[in-house]
């Protein structure tokens, strides 16, 4: 995370550059990698070991880790799946729906973890992935359970008079086909690059304020830390609700491709 000051003891605030930082691996290839690039790979690497051992040798009487294991995975399966897909459908897409919610997670999560302090999903990439492929699942979902009237019904609703629609179908191919990825993807987005930029203005103005500003400036250095540490927990109470959000929009989508009026 930059910090302000400096040999100069100039305030250096946050900037937009953070998000483009310079190639580190495979310079001007196609493999290319920054640091952003490589923070996503660990958040990878650290979820797969999380559920190798979480769940690797699973007894009937659970201990700590593989009790928080489980009630992780049961906030999904009964708070995303099941409740909104029912118990058939909820099961079905339950394997996207858990990858979705903890790849948010475990990519929102290192926006805050020391050394790293910026979130895998804070540039533009990953949580378009993200919602491509919650898009795509919804369209296949839609195709397969309604192969000849989703794509009809989605864009010309029954009951609507014929001559609305050249009104209403405009519509709803923004709504139904353009907006919903791209919202997924700004909401998802915008909400960890704010948490980044709070949070690096707050560090760097409590580094500023303690170490140069000298005199009764210095003062400004703990409520700067005060709201350095507040923003700290909010920041993990918003990956965790952004991770949920993410994973219940896709089960609403996909609970919409299913309904039985298409």
């Amino acid at each position: 995370m930059p910090l302000a000051g400096g040999e100069t003891g100039e305030f250096s605030p946050p900037t937009i550059a953070e998000f483009f930082p310079p190639a580190i691996l495979f310079e001007g290839t196609i493999f290319e990698m920054n640091r952003i690039v490589l923070i996503r790979l660990l958040a990878v690497l650290v979820l797969f070991l999380v559920f190798y051992f979480g769940t690797r040798k699973m007894t009937v009487i659970p201990g700590r880790f593989q009790g928080v294991i489980e009630m992780a995975l049961d906030l999904v399966r009964s708070g995303i799946a099941i409740n909104v897909l029912g118990e058939k459908d909820g099961k079905r897409f339950l394997p996207l729906i858990s990858s979705i919610f903890f790849l948010v997670l475990f990519m929102n999560l290192t926006g805050i973890i020391p050394g790293l302090n910026i979130a895998g999903t804070s540039v533009i990439g990953m949580p378009l992935v993200l919602a491509v492929t919650a898009y795509l699942a919804f369209i296949y979902a839609g195709l397969r359970k309604h192969p000849g009237t989703f794509l009809r019904n989605s864009l010309f609703p029954p009951g609507v008079p014929w001559p609305l629609y050249i009104i209403v179908t405009p519509i709803e191919i923004v709504s139904t086909f353009i907006l919903r990825p791209i919202t997924l993807t700004l909401r998802l987005l915008m909400n960890m690059v704010v948490g980044h930029f709070l949070l690096v203005l707050f560090f760097s103005s409590t580094h500023f304020f303690i170490l140069y500003s000298g005199n009764i400036q210095a003062l400004f250095g703990i409520g700067t830390i005060a709201f350095s540490i507040v923003f700290t927990f909010f920041e993990i109470f918003v990956a965790i609700l952004q991770a949920y959000v993410f994973a219940l929009l896709t089960a609403v989508y996909l609970q919409l491709a299913l309904a039985e009026e298409h």
